[in-house]
């Protein structure tokens, strides 16, 4: 009888929502698990897998980039070359999807910004990729949630 394998098979259509927290770490090679970050997003492009994030993804990433580097043209560019990536799109917050950020972020005790993310998540039936592990951990009980190195395991 042929093992099994206990890691679960990613499926064939792989959909995700990645929070700001990646694409910071995947530009910064100062930080803590920037290879994974920037792996998981070099194979999500290669193999042409939706990305569905928030239109806050943007102003979260300029903003941390530009306070991490003191350098703002370099964080709008950032901001700029993730806009071009191929298969993202962008969900603007409608009146609807904050209120249904809200009910989620009360429910589950999740920041503000966490549960835009988990909204658009569950509302596309997409995996969180983040690197907050209290995001991770609440919005668990919404939708499945990987790190980026349970991300590039998750596809082997």
């Amino acid at each position: 009888m042929p093992r099994r394998s206990r890691r679960p098979a990613v499926p064939a259509f792989a959909r995700y929502t990645v929070d700001a927290s990646v694409f910071v770490n995947a530009f910064n090679a100062h930080e803590v698990g920037h290879a994974d970050s920037l792996l998981v997003l070099s194979a999500m492009q290669r193999a042409g897998d939706p990305i569905i994030v928030p239109t806050l993804l943007l102003p979260e990433v300029a903003a941390a980039v530009a306070r991490a580097t003191k350098d703002e043209p370099a964080a709008l560019q950032y901001t700029s070359a993730i806009e071009r990536f191929p298969h993202l799109t962008f969900v603007t917050l409608t009146p609807a999807m904050a209120r249904h950020a809200a009910e989620l972020g009360a429910r589950h005790r999740l920041r503000g910004a966490d549960a835009v993310y988990v909204s658009v998540a569950r509302r596309y039936g997409t995996t969180i990729v983040s690197l907050d592990e209290e995001q991770r951990t609440r919005a668990s009980a919404v939708v499945a949630c990987r790190t980026p190195g349970r991300a590039l395991l998750d596809r082997r």
